[in-house]
């Protein structure tokens, strides 16, 4: 259980503290965008489209706004219930996990012939128009 728990409380940090490194690793600084970064070219294609400019509340705006003054606290706090969530998830010991379904003998797991052959499909009638 304190394993899980700690999964969990690095889970939170992970994904909180991973948003502003990813962002500024793909261009999007405090200081603007970075020339030839993954946010150049997310920009330009974004102006491309639509004609010359970047609209407000596009995906390129959001980052940008983003990677230059960061997330809002309740965005944070979203981020670290899922992180925290996550981290849970991942942090279970393998013997509290559902355990898969043996096969009894030696019985074949794949490709198992069937009682009966399949029955083809049954013919539709040709309608004349």
């Amino acid at each position: 259980m304190m394993k899980q728990a700690a999964a969990a409380v690095v889970g939170g940090a992970l994904a909180v503290g991973s948003v502003p490194v990813v962002l500024s690793a793909m261009g999007f600084t405090g200081a603007g965008i970075a020339a030839s970064s993954i946010a150049a070219k997310m920009m330009s294609a974004a102006a491309i489209a639509n004609g010359g400019g970047v609209s407000a509340g596009s995906l390129v705006a959001i980052l940008q706004s983003v990677g230059a003054a960061g997330l809002s606290t309740s965005s944070n706090i979203l981020l670290a219930s899922v992180g925290s969530v996550l981290g849970a998830y991942l942090g279970k010991s393998p013997s509290s996990l559902p355990a898969e379904p043996e096969a009894e003998g030696n019985e074949a797991t794949e490709n198992v012939p069937q009682d009966e052959p399949p029955k083809p499909p049954l013919k539709s009638e040709k309608h004349e128009e």
